[in-house]
């Protein structure tokens, strides 16, 4: 069983505090506390307030029902929460809740220190989610650059073609080899690259290369 004496330390109505926890206490899930507790406080009669209940998963808005009877409670999780804020007034404060998606949740009168301490516990919460989905995103991306990087390694591995490379080269080695020119071929291509130069004529051409054939 929850204790109330946590929930009273603002000036809080112990009636409603002790009517609210009993019924908060049956609500909560596995890991899920509360953290702070305001109360409504009218400015004319103040015999069935409202309450708002801060857990470390959602906020509660508790409201009373068939005079007294009955609780209503909603709640809100955090990621369904875009920001909470709340605006000091003659009368206590307003304390907004601003929802990812409808209208914003409004609650008037609720005591200023109360309001402050609620909306203080609410934004730690809020910042607390956001930070545990930016860790998950950045494991989540980490994750995938992992993948991306190992898998093309992957086709790369093939021991056969590792083994029969090395033979290309041998063989291509071989090929290149080639017995060395002899005077005769050297002073014919030697005539010839003068020829198509155009620096001897084609008497001349044809006169010293009958010479060199001539030597063999």
């Amino acid at each position: 069983m929850i204790s109330i004496d946590r929930f009273l330390s603002d000036e809080q109505d112990p009636k409603a505090v002790e009517k609210v926890i009993g019924k908060l206490n049956d609500l909560l899930t596995t890991g899920e506390e509360l953290l702070y507790l305001a109360v409504q406080k009218k400015p004319a009669v103040n015999l069935l307030p409202d309450s708002i209940a801060i857990s470390n998963k959602r906020i509660f808005y508790c409201e009373p029902g068939n005079l007294g009877l009955t609780m209503n409670f909603k709640d809100i999780s955090w990621k369904s929460i875009k920001e909470v804020s709340f605006k000091e007034e003659f009368f206590g404060s307003k304390f907004i809740c601003v929802p990812q998606h409808g209208e914003n949740i409004v609650t008037e009168f609720i005591p200023k220190v109360q309001a402050r301490k609620l909306h203080q516990a609410a934004n730690e919460q809020l910042e607390a989610y956001k930070e545990l989905l930016r860790q998950q995103l950045l494991e989540e991306n980490r994750a995938s650059a992992s993948a991306v990087n190992y898998s093309p390694s992957q086709p790369t591995v093939e021991i056969p073609n590792l083994i029969q490379e090395p033979e290309q080269p041998i063989i291509q080695i071989a090929e290149v080899v080639e017995e060395p020119e002899d005077e005769a071929t050297l002073k014919l291509r030697k005539l010839k690259t003068l020829y198509d130069k155009h620096l001897i004529t084609q008497e001349e051409y044809e006169a010293k290369k009958a010479n060199i054939l001539d030597s063999l």
